[in-house]
């Protein structure tokens, strides 16, 4: 069975050809300026030099998911001679809410409880549904599966997720803590579990999604307890714009200091915050560890308040499972940030944690990355999201 997996965003849209049979990629590509002056198509497939381009206008993701469509086709960078040999489609969508705590396929009213969420995700939701419905219109017949970021969180309990609000703001609109990453922080627990030749059901796994955007989860027995993202994305670490945990009453103060409304304090802990906005120097850990080197001193306290935000939760979330047996570390900074990965992981012997300098002098490759008698096993695993979407897509329609 081949899957296509698409993963929309507001005006780009990325996207895997996956042959199920083997979990082998068939190509991957990117889309990006959907709807704007200058839109591309970027493919790729393994084996083969050279990049599959298309620069042509795209009004919107329907024609963005024709050429999908026509480069998966392709004689050279393709995967497939025919559409009909694409199976399934499988759809990252990033808000589920409390509707759904596993993926499912899409119908009618999947779509309309999707629809219902719009308000949780104002700039991810309608650009999955989007993906959603230009497939329907291309590939009539082919099913279509939904695959939730919130949905691996919803094993949470109320003690995890409920805000110290009043009860009548979750009942009327829904607001409660509901965790995203959660494909990336499934697949990387699973296969931490694989690589310790351990039953997740007997572990206690905190997984760190280190990106632009992060998140750190507490995965216990397989289920998750508790995740550092909220209500919306913005809750939790420092990152790369996003100021993550900070004193609420800080928002109306910035109001009235800054004469903000609503929308230009959600521009500015959003879009002009974190790392970027304690540095102003950009929202990439790379520049900002050149300019930490060069010594610059904001760079520093903003990489030392990364590294501390990340390892408190991680203390927390020891505490909270009452001990770990393994910390993960994935995405981009996760997976090649070889000093942030030390930073946070040093001096944690208190909880059993003892790393190899050199084991973990290494970036993108799946391996463990602590000391041999350290009690705590801490690893470095790629995250795979797409894979994941695949085989949730697989086991739906198979």
């Amino acid at each position: 069975m081949k899957v296509l997996v698409l993963n929309c965003g507001s005006s780009s849209l990325k996207y895997q050809l996956i042959d199920m049979e083997n979990e082998a990629v068939l190509c991957i590509g990117l889309v990006e300026r959907i709807g704007i002056d200058g839109s591309i198509l970027t493919q790729k497939k393994d084996g083969v030099e050279g990049k599959y381009i298309v620069e042509q206008p795209m009004k919107d993701h329907q024609d963005a998911i024709k050429l999908v469509l026509a480069g998966v086709q392709d004689s050279v960078y393709g995967g497939v001679k025919d559409m009909s040999e694409i199976d399934a489609v499988g759809h990252r969508v990033v808000h589920g809410g409390e509707k759904f705590a596993s993926s499912v396929v899409i119908t009618e009213e999947v779509e309309e409880a999707i629809r219902a969420c719009n308000d949780l995700a104002p700039l991810h939701n309608p650009a999955n549904l989007m993906g959603i419905d230009a497939m329907k219109a291309i590939l009539p017949g082919v099913p279509n599966v939904a695959v939730f970021d919130t949905a691996f969180h919803q094993t949470m309990e109320p003690a995890a997720y409920l805000y110290g609000v009043p009860h009548r703001l979750y009942d009327e609109y829904g607001v409660r803590r509901y965790g995203f990453h959660g494909t990336s922080h499934k697949y990387v627990s699973q296969r931490a579990a694989e690589m310790l030749g351990k039953d997740i059901k007997d572990l206690k796994i905190i997984t760190c999604h280190l990106g632009n955007g992060a998140s750190v989860a507490a995965i216990k027995n397989g289920k998750v307890i508790d995740t550092s993202m909220g209500l919306t994305p913005l809750e939790g670490l420092i990152m790369g714009t996003r100021c993550g945990d900070i004193d609420p009453a800080i928002i109306p103060f910035m109001m009235r200091k800054e004469g903000l409304d609503a929308d230009g304090v959600d521009n500015l802990m959003n879009k002009q915050s974190g790392v970027y906005g304690m540095t102003g120097i950009s929202s990439d850990f790379r520049d900002i560890e050149a300019a930490a080197e060069k010594g610059d001193q904001k760079a520093i306290d903003a990489l030392d308040a990364y590294h501390t935000r990340v390892k408190k939760y991680i203390g927390s979330y020891a505490a909270e499972m009452n001990g770990v047996d393994a910390i993960v570390f994935t995405a981009g900074l996760g997976e090649n940030g070889i000093d942030n990965r030390m930073a946070i992981a040093s001096n944690m012997e208190y909880l059993g944690v003892k790393m190899d300098a050199e084991a973990n002098n290494v970036r993108g490759k799946e391996r463990v990355i602590s000391a041999a008698d350290s009690q705590v096993k801490v690893l470095l695993i790629p995250t795979n999201e797409e894979l994941m979407i695949a085989r949730d897509t697989l086991a739906l329609v198979k």
